[in-house]
């Protein structure tokens, strides 16, 4: 290291920030707008995103993610209320499934991000149960936990 560089360390001047290397995401979304959200908050790392159950059973089995999001509702009568029969086609299904499959996933840091707070708390508590480090964040906080979790 040079003197030049020492000096500047010493005096609180030098840029001592490091560029993080890229990390695998996974986005369980219906919302377009979001994915663009995503991609553009996660720019130099993979994003893979899935739409659907069955898009993202099939994703979280064959590949390995650093980070995973997973929203509860995808389907527009899963924006009105709670009070439907159609939870396997709903977030909450990937958090029972990966429970039942605790050995996929197990590195992953897991953020749930929906807007709709009753039913994150069950996706939470279905995740915790099997030892998964995971969250609720409210959308509109979640820029700040990445910026946190995963500086650039």
């Amino acid at each position: 290291m040079s003197i030049f560089k020492s000096l500047l360390i010493k005096l609180g001047l030098a840029d001592l920030s490091a560029e993080r290397s890229p990390i695998s995401v996974f986005l369980l979304d219906d919302d377009k707008r979001r994915h663009r959200w995503f991609q553009k908050r996660f720019s130099g790392d993979l994003i893979e995103i899935a739409e659907t159950v069955e898009e993202a059973k099939q994703m979280l089995s064959s590949y390995n993610y650093d980070a995973i999001f997973l929203d509860h509702d995808l389907l527009p009568h899963h924006y009105e209320s709670n009070d439907h029969d159609d939870f396997q086609n709903t977030g909450y299904e990937i958090a029972r499934w990966l429970d039942e499959n605790r050995k996929l996933q197990r590195a992953a840091t897991i953020i749930v991000h929906t807007r709709n707070a009753d039913a994150a708390i069950g996706m939470v508590e279905t995740l915790r149960r099997s030892g998964r480090t995971v969250e609720y964040c409210a959308f509109p906080m979640l820029d700040l936990k990445i910026k946190n979790y995963w500086k650039r």
